[in-house]
């Protein structure tokens, strides 16, 4: 897989276009001319959503209604797909060699991994951050399983708002159980999909994982399913059939969803350490950038080629001795894109790398 081009309209301030080299991508320019817009781009034609806002519509340049984003993506010798995504509002059309995609069409087409400092959430934030970071793992590998998330989401939705109405008008236990039982059986059919694609993938995680890149210490990682010490996990259907019987008293109490897998935690420690509680600012980083390798690496085994690597900024998160050890990690295998405001970097990795200068939007200059 290799972005050839990526080129935006009106996608904030940018406009025009970028060729792509097929190793190192260098985006230099001071801050705030757009370097990290590109990044985005490349991230909406992977992804087909923003790593900035949930709101498509406030990537759209003031001056503008719609924007749009195109790739070249070459996936062989003789196969090359263009890619366009058009945003107006908050809708989205997708496009491949100029025809209509659904989500999960569009989905697989382009690949990117992504390491920023709104990343470092999955190390040192909320349960839901490293969720997510698994549940988009899967989905790189295994498309359709972006629509069994949603599919959960949309449950524990109806779920949560039947609680709550149950609970404000008083319902009675029997009632509400007779109520969930559509909406339980929907969720454990869910739920069991999730946890068993979560285990697998952390599974595959385990086998790739670079645990001493950079540090002595030494990373693992474990699935934590909020179920864990309540029965026996190896039959997760009828596990969660048993709790969510024995816990609808608790949740029309609370008035929201209590039992499923929108509970469930990545346990990462290092040297058997929380490394959310315990771990110094370089340590998390170092442990984001070995999970997102492990990930790189997964997919690889999947497909047999490797996403394109995404690096914001990465001289503001990492000193320049972990970035040449990851820089020569990454040699040969990705397609790699990093931003950055400093010659002294371009001085250090940028002999062997397409150079691209950014200046109010625009490709100022760029050199092979």
């Amino acid at each position: 897989m290799l972005l050839e081009s990526v080129e935006a309209e009106n996608f904030r301030n940018l406009n025009g276009k970028i060729e792509c080299g097929k190793g190192l991508n260098i985006i230099f320019g001071d801050n705030g001319h757009g370097k990290t817009n590109w990044l985005e781009a490349i991230y909406i034609l992977a992804t087909t959503k923003s790593f900035k806002t949930a709101r498509l519509k406030e990537s759209i340049n003031f001056d503008a209604d719609m924007a749009i984003v195109r790739g070249e993506v070459r996936q062989s010798e003789e196969i090359v797909r263009k890619l366009q995504v058009i945003m107006q509002g908050n809708a989205k059309t997708l496009t491949v060699n100029n025809k209509k995609e659904t989500v999960q069409g569009f989905l697989g087409q382009l690949h990117t991994v992504i390491f920023n400092s709104d990343e470092l959430e999955i190390v040192r934030g909320t349960p839901s951050a490293r969720r997510k970071f698994l549940d988009g793992g899967i989905v790189s590998i295994y498309p359709p399983f972006v629509q069994t998330l949603s599919d959960y989401n949309r449950v524990i939705k109806q779920k949560n708002s039947l609680l709550q109405s149950a609970k404000d008008n008083e319902f009675s236990i029997e009632k509400v159980t007779e109520l969930l039982e559509p909406w339980n059986e929907q969720l454990i059919q869910l739920a069991t999909r999730i946890y068993k694609a979560r285990i697998r993938f952390i599974e595959r995680l385990n086998k790739v994982l670079e645990k001493k890149l950079f540090e002595r210490e030494e990373v693992s990682i474990r699935y934590v399913s909020s179920l864990e010490g309540k029965g026996d996990l190896s039959d997760y259907a009828a596990l969660l059939t048993e709790r969510l019987k024995l816990r609808v008293p608790a949740e029309l109490y609370s008035g929201h969803a209590l039992i499923g897998t929108h509970r469930d935690e990545l346990e990462i420690t290092f040297d058997g350490k929380d490394l959310r509680k315990y771990g110094s600012s370089g340590q998390q980083r170092s442990a984001l950038l070995i999970l997102q390798i492990a990930n790189l690496s997964v997919y690889f085994e999947q497909h047999n080629e490797y996403p394109l690597f995404l690096l914001d900024d990465i001289d503001a998160e990492l000193d320049y001795k972990r970035i040449r050890q990851l820089l020569e990690f990454l040699e040969d295998k990705t397609q790699t894109f990093v931003t950055t405001s400093k010659e002294s970097f371009i001085e250090r990795f940028g002999e062997n790398a397409n150079i691209i200068a950014v200046e109010n939007g625009m490709v100022s200059v760029a050199r092979p």
